[in-house]
């Protein structure tokens, strides 16, 4: 489906929500938003929506500048869910979603694809359960963002040469799965911070067991 961006690149017609294969899906920009599936409530899982991450620990897992993370947050384009900075002194606190969407976006403009594409995709991947994401790829040409959930879609895609870059969100999960639990987090019910495991640290105790 057609997430953002105007007509398909390969000339192929736009089709109509729920038929098969990838469609056009207008951001709210170009015109009448149609109706997405609903995120399932729950479906993040106890440890996810547990916990929560600065802006520091939020910058190292995505690969992106404080400067980029603060222009991000207060331009709208990537708010932190768990707490916004209110004023002087405090500190913005992000979720695990927050940071696979900060990393997504990075590839993206990285790529060249357009501010106002990635704010409806951001908006659109905010829209979708948590399960929804790691089946997801996005593939843009540029101009356009496209929503594939099943190898067909992709292929489909890059048979029309309209998808020239994918990103599957599936794989930016677990990159920042990985990167976070080497990083300190924090408990958003406690404010106890979470001392994340190195794999340095364990290396180090094997050698010391075996002196």
């Amino acid at each position: 489906m057609r997430i953002s961006g105007g007509g398909t690149a390969g000339g192929a017609p736009g089709r109509s929500l729920g038929e098969s294969g990838p469609h056009p899906l207008h951001g709210s920009a170009t015109g009448s938003a149609p109706q997405r599936p609903t995120a399932v409530p729950g479906d993040e899982g106890a440890a996810s929506e547990q916990m929560g991450y600065r802006g520091p620990t939020a910058c190292a897992a995505a690969g992106i500048t404080y400067r980029q993370l603060d222009y991000w947050a207060r331009t709208g384009l990537v708010e932190p869910s768990v707490r916004p900075a209110y004023g002087s002194g405090t500190q913005r606190l992000y979720s695990f979603r927050d940071v696979v969407v900060l990393k997504i976006v990075k590839r993206f403009l990285d790529t060249g694809v357009s501010l106002q594409n990635i704010r409806t995709t951001v908006q659109h991947l905010r829209e979708r359960g948590f399960r929804d994401l790691e089946r997801m790829t996005l593939m843009s040409d540029g101009a356009t963002v496209y929503e594939c959930t099943s190898p067909d879609e992709v292929h489909a895609l890059l048979q029309g040469g309209q998808g020239i870059f994918g990103i599957a969100v599936g794989v930016v999960w677990r990159d920042v799965e990985s990167a976070l639990s080497q990083l300190h987090g924090e408990r958003i019910d406690t404010g106890e911070t979470i001392v994340g495991h190195h794999p340095g640290d364990e290396l180090a105790r094997r050698r010391n067991r075996a002196v």
